[in-house]
């Protein structure tokens, strides 16, 4: 536990962000410092290859394509340049995929503490990071049906998204947009429900999850907060790993303490420290 207990105290004094080109980098020291919540080494189950492209191409054409999307420049992941920002989301997917679990991490959720985290943007660059990692197979789902802000990243157009899934008002592969020069298929919310606890518990969400399980060789879900929802609760059983996104300088010891004691320990990969010098 002692990384952990560094990163807690990393994060209590460092307080200040980064910047690129004018932007707060969320997370662009956060690849560097992913702390291992368990300890020892696992043997871990790969993914059989075959397995996870089966079925692929049967869904892929089928998404709704978006070419010249205008990406919010903090999705740094997203362009050539090289820079350390783009190197530590690196850093942080080959630690993801590296994991010591005794099973293969293939549906992720990333969370906070509390808001105003970078919990979206660090899921966001991630998943474009794996999205790069030669050509795999990629989806980050919009799982936060309170405040969401995929689309809003990603300049989606408006369309049907989770919600509509969910609620039976929309096919899946009418819901999902692929923006084919990211090579990353994003799952937008759609229209936002009045009790959104009750749509990510349904058995509806269980399928959409087994389903993306099957076609996409990984999936990074963008959650609300761990603090005052239930949401994050119930959708831990569908995944198979979750990343905690730690504020610098923001985040109290205290409130990282919480989260890390409400979560499935068994399924906690890791803290990632945001704003770190």
């Amino acid at each position: 536990m002692s990384r952990i207990q560094n990163i807690l105290a990393r994060a209590d004094r460092d307080g200040h962000a980064r910047r690129l080109r004018g932007h707060d980098v969320l997370a662009s020291s956060g690849g560097g410092l992913l702390a291992p919540v368990a300890d020892g080494a696992v043997q871990r189950d790969e993914p059989n290859e075959g397995d996870a492209l089966a079925g692929v191409d049967d869904l892929i054409p089928l998404t709704r394509l978006v070419v010249g999307a205008r990406l919010d420049p903090r999705l740094v992941t997203a362009y050539s340049t090289d820079s350390v920002a783009i190197e530590q989301y690196r850093a942080l997917r080959t630690r993801v995929l590296q994991a010591d679990t005794s099973w293969a991490v293939r549906v992720l959720l990333v969370t906070s503490p509390g808001g105003g985290e970078g919990r979206t943007l660090t899921a966001a660059n991630l998943g474009l990071a794996m999205a790069q990692d030669h050509s795999r197979h990629t989806c980050l789902v919009e799982a936060d049906l309170r405040k969401p802000q995929l689309q809003r990243l990603f300049g989606l157009p408006d369309g049907p998204g989770l919600c509509d899934v969910l609620s039976g008002r929309a096919a899946l592969t009418d819901a999902l947009v692929t923006l084919e020069e990211h090579q990353i298929t994003i799952l937008p919310a759609g229209q936002l429900p009045s009790h959104p606890a009750e749509l990510l518990a349904s058995s509806a969400m269980r399928r959409v999850v087994d389903t993306l399980r099957a076609q996409f060789d990984r999936v990074v879900m963008d959650a609300p907060a761990v603090a005052p929802l239930a949401d994050v609760g119930i959708l831990t059983p569908l995944v198979d790993g979750l990343l905690l996104v730690v504020r610098a300088g923001a985040t109290a010891k205290p409130a990282v303490r919480d989260a890390i004691s409400s979560l499935d320990r068994s399924k906690l990969l890791g803290l990632v420290l945001n704003e770190s010098p």
